[in-house]
């Protein structure tokens, strides 16, 4: 079974270039646009680590993190951002963040911080 990834981001080349990246290394990949767009889908319950832009429109990648651990949903999240702001990273660690990644990010280092993500959250399956 393949471990499934969410990107949210609303940028869609960012969305494209990520979900090749994570493609490539034999993840099965779920993205969208918005973080409503995720809470719609089925997918926030089978997604083995999220990754998020900072900045959407509509709902932060912040504000969906928080929602999502108020739901009891402890899946990882790696944030990625165009506007690096330590405070705005100091808060996204503190509420459960493993990773604030500066926009462009090397494609190996997003790759090593989701194996991370997965080896620390229980193993690769779902």
């Amino acid at each position: 079974m393949l471990t499934a990834i969410s990107v949210i981001d609303d940028d869609a080349s960012v969305r494209a270039a990520t979900n090749n990246l994570l493609n490539s290394h034999g993840y099965l990949v779920h993205t969208f646009e918005s973080a409503e767009d995720f809470l719609q889908s089925a997918h926030q319950n089978d997604s083995s680590c999220v990754v998020a832009d900072v900045q959407m429109s509509g709902m932060s990648g912040l504000d969906l993190l928080v929602h999502v651990r108020t739901r009891g949903n402890d899946v990882p999240f790696i944030f990625i951002t165009a506007y690096p702001d330590e405070s705005v990273r100091a808060r996204a660690l503190k509420a459960g963040a493993i990773c604030f990644l500066a926009k462009p990010f090397a494609g190996p280092v997003l790759i090593e911080w989701v194996e991370n993500a997965l080896n620390r959250h229980g193993g690769a399956g779902n």
